[in-house]
């Protein structure tokens, strides 16, 4: 079981930039997709980013489509997240994901290895 450990969360103000990082551990993500998810407060956990095993291929959530970037460094077992022109509507916890099963990446029960999550408040 690969161990994920996220940082670089903070507060910003709404316009700021932040860029996530996920350290693994444990075993290799270099053969596994990986994404991004958040929660906000009262609300469900939500697709956020996802990228391939040899990142050809990214995908995003709508609206931080243009915004964020997925990324990864599979020699440092490291997946980034890129978040520019941060909104007060990004503050949430921000997790990251090994994707474990045959499922869509942007489908959350495909993700077997979950981190503790990284909190991003945004202010206005």
């Amino acid at each position: 079981q690969v161990q994920l450990v996220e940082s670089g969360g903070g507060l910003v103000q709404a316009g700021d930039s932040l860029r996530l990082s996920c350290a693994a551990s444990g075993r290799t993500i270099s053969s596994a997709a990986m994404g991004w998810f958040r929660q906000a407060p009262g609300k469900e956990r939500e697709f956020v980013a996802a990228i391939e095993v040899n990142g050809g291929s990214t995908y995003y959530a709508d609206s931080v489509k243009g915004r964020f970037a997925i990324s990864r460094d599979n020699a440092k077992n490291t997946v980034y997240l890129q978040m520019n022109s941060l909104k007060p509507d990004d503050t949430a916890v921000y997790y990251c994901a090994a994707k474990h099963y045959g499922l869509h990446v942007t489908y959350a029960p495909s993700y077997g290895s979950w981190g503790q999550g990284t909190q991003v408040t945004v202010s206005s």
